[in-house]
């Protein structure tokens, strides 16, 4: 690459780069939930080429979910915490053939039914005097589970649009 198309390749990545932080908000918190809804669902596979490589649809079966909140063990919990910190409800019952052979449809062939294990990070905290809910990832749940755990306030960076939380660190 020459200098000359060296310098608009840096002055394109570089405005891209301040357009994806300029849609970013800061703020402090000290009243804060961390969540994680933690589901377990039974799910098959059903396909009309014995390949499974295309043709291929998925049902959902029976599903458990249990509440994770700030890291505290939920009543419900059967197992847990596992090596994330989560805790998790009882399985569900898995499907029978009978319940599989239901949902089949021509030229159709069930696989094995498989437990998807599914976590929902989400963070509540006060903004402007009103209780705010966004979604999140693990990073920032463990950030605030710790936090919790101390008495510490968060500083929160939402991401564009403010409708996630990005980064949580203790103060």
């Amino acid at each position: 690459m020459s200098v000359m198309t060296q310098k608009p390749f840096y002055l394109v990545m570089g405005l891209a780069l301040a357009a994806s932080f300029a849609g970013c908000t800061t703020l402090a918190t000290d009243q804060y939930e961390a969540t994680a809804l933690t589901r377990y669902t039974w799910q098959v596979s059903y396909s009309t080429d014995p390949t499974h490589t295309r043709g291929q649809r998925f049902e959902a079966f029976a599903s458990t979910t249990l509440l994770n909140q700030n890291g505290q063990k939920p009543v419900e919990a059967v197992t847990g915490p596992d090596e994330r910190g989560l805790w998790w409800a009882a399985l569900p019952p898995r499907p029978t053939m009978e319940a599989i052979e239901q949902r089949q449809q021509a030229l159709e062939q069930p696989d094995t039914p498989q437990l998807i294990k599914q976590v929902d990070y989400r963070l509540r905290f006060q903004r402007e005097g009103a209780m705010v809910m966004l979604p999140t990832h693990y990073d920032v749940y463990r950030e605030a589970v710790k936090a919790k755990g101390v008495g510490a306030s968060l500083a929160l960076t939402l991401g564009l649009g403010d409708r996630t939380v990005e980064k949580a660190e203790q103060r």
